[in-house]
């Protein structure tokens, strides 16, 4: 059964009793040059075709991890909408983007990702301007990715995997600093001084001093002056 959505000039399709194995056929069949985001969960396949509204504060959000980044000095590896899949678990999802950023050095330089023996990303954007059709978040959750962040109604939203759940966040697990609460306010800004203006002024405003690995054993400090 196909029932056809479009909202806010998005285009969404579901398909329902949809196999594994014709799931991939048609994946195939489509190629990987194609302007639309799939994501599939056991037998219901969800396919978006976004808009430029839709992509806008994904862009402007991946500008601000890496300006994080770039002051921090520590090394970020951005994979944009990585195909995230295990088919031992029948569930298969592309992100708005990706960030692997604790485990960076896991899977630096890998021509392919397979998340039945590499890191998921520890970090995946989405913006979610319509409601989903299939759970994200669960789908998320199965692949074992520590940290989600969704750009809802001009408001950035943070949860954080516990014990194989997500709960909401009032900051970020891979940046603690991280201004949650301004991000809204920066795709604004970017909207009227332009995307690169808005990260640079960002950029001298700071972004902290600390960031602060799950990972006990390490800790990335830099110490940095204000100009």
């Amino acid at each position: 059964m196909t029932v056809p959505t479009a909202t806010i000039r998005e285009s969404r399709t579901v398909l329902t009793g949809v196999s594994w194995q014709t799931f991939k056929a048609l994946l195939a069949e489509i190629g990987e040059d194609r302007n639309c985001r799939i994501a599939y969960d056991r037998g219901t396949l969800e396919i978006m075709t976004p808009y430029a509204g839709h992509e806008e504060p994904v862009a402007l959000i991946e500008h601000f991890i890496t300006a994080v980044a770039d002051e921090l000095g520590i090394e970020v590896r951005q994979l944009g909408s990585l195909t995230l899949e295990r088919s031992d678990l029948t569930r298969m999802v592309e992100p708005d983007t990706c960030f692997y950023i604790q485990n960076e050095s896991l899977v630096r330089g890998k021509a392919e990702i397979d998340l039945n023996i590499d890191p998921p990303p520890d970090l995946v954007v989405e913006s979610d301007y319509t409601r989903y059709s299939l759970n994200k978040l669960e789908i998320y959750a199965s692949l074992g990715v520590p940290e989600f962040w969704r750009y809802r109604r001009s408001t950035l939203q943070v949860y954080q995997l516990i014990a194989g759940k997500y709960e909401q966040s009032d900051r970020s697990l891979a940046f603690p600093f991280f201004p949650i609460a301004e991000a809204p306010e920066f795709i604004a800004q970017s909207q009227t001084i332009g995307q690169r203006m808005a990260t640079r002024y960002r950029s001298r405003e700071g972004y902290g001093s600390t960031f602060i690995s799950p990972t006990p054993s390490i800790n990335f400090t830099r110490v940095r002056s204000v100009k």
